[in-house]
């Protein structure tokens, strides 16, 4: 169930639109949404109804098929294998991905052999299976009806916040940090190579940040500039700890795709997948390699990956 209530008239930098959907509250379109220098494009996020966001529950009881749960009937968890004394990791996907994708069900499989979790991927492949910049919009949705889901797990299992950790790749990290603005408290938020076209650069509201939650984590795999456009990933830091695994960029094995802008990013993606998203797929692979050998991956502090190879 949901209203829709718009401003008369529409411009890129003007009035503005707004929807506004019933428990989830209203969306803009005015800037920093769209309309600026890092977002040309001015779109409203699609209905929740379209998008249908569902959270995909692995657990040791059910290690190898999931219990989904629809985010507009948080009321069925009841009924799954879901145990409050369990903390909860949450994977979310990016553009043009679905929630049961390999990665996804693999990283929960994995987390499942070395603890006890409440283990969900969050699907929203109705929202991701479109443009790019509508895509970009549509996190904001997912990400307010995770921020509700875990609301109603805090109010109707006493289920506390320090047991949350949320993991985002791609538009999935800043999905994450719209559910951490809206729950302020969440333990732990992982971005895994955040998106930067559309993000870089744009106000903390927009984008992953620190405040999003007690600890915010990143790694870094695709890092790119606003221009020239090389990578899929964000070129600034985006937590309380970033990670830059080999520099943060072209990851070994991976070809370096040519420079491309913001309009052709629809068209750039028509490609072979497993090369153009070669190193920004590199973060959820260590990510998920990290859970059972952690001791393979340790992080120095350095100003740059310069200083650092010197």
């Amino acid at each position: 169930m949901y209203y829709q209530c718009s401003l008369k008239g529409f411009t890129a930098s003007g009035s503005g639109e707004q929807v506004c959907y019933d428990h989830l509250g209203c969306f803009s379109n005015k800037d920093p949404w769209g309309g600026t220098l890092y977002r040309p494009i001015a779109s409203l996020p699609d209905a929740p109804d379209h998008i249908n966001t569902r959270f995909l529950l692995f657990t040791k009881d059910n290690p190898d098929n999931f219990q989904a749960i629809l985010a507009s009937n948080p009321n069925s968890t009841g009924s799954s294998a879901f145990k409050a004394s369990r903390k909860s990791r949450f994977i979310i996907h990016g553009f043009i991905e679905n929630g049961d994708d390999i990665w996804l069900t693999t990283m929960c499989k994995t987390m499942l052999q070395v603890e006890d979790v409440n283990c969900f991927c969050v699907d929203w492949s109705g929202g991701s299976h479109t443009s790019y910049p509508q895509a970009v919009n549509n996190i904001r949705i997912v990400g307010a009806e995770l921020a509700r889901f875990i609301g109603f797990l805090k109010s109707n299992f006493q289920y506390s916040l320090s047991n949350i950790h949320i993991i985002g790749h791609s538009l999935g990290s800043h999905a994450a940090g719209e559910a951490g603005k809206r729950m302020p408290g969440i333990a732990r938020i992982t971005g895994l190579d955040p998106a930067g076209p559309f993000f870089h650069g744009t106000p903390e509201e927009v984008r992953l940040d620190p405040s999003d939650g007690v600890l915010v984590d990143v790694i870094h795999t695709d890092m790119s500039p606003l221009i020239p456009m090389t990578g899929f990933g964000i070129d600034q830091p985006s937590g309380h700890l970033d990670f830059y695994p080999n520099g943060g960029s072209n990851m070994p094995g991976c070809s370096a795709i040519s420079a491309f802008k913001l309009w052709e990013i629809d068209q750039l993606v028509e490609g072979p997948k497993e090369i153009i998203f070669c190193s920004h797929h590199r973060s959820f692979k260590y990510y998920t390699e990290s859970i059972v050998n952690a001791d393979g991956f340790i992080g120095y502090p350095s100003p740059s990956y310069k200083a650092f190879t010197n």
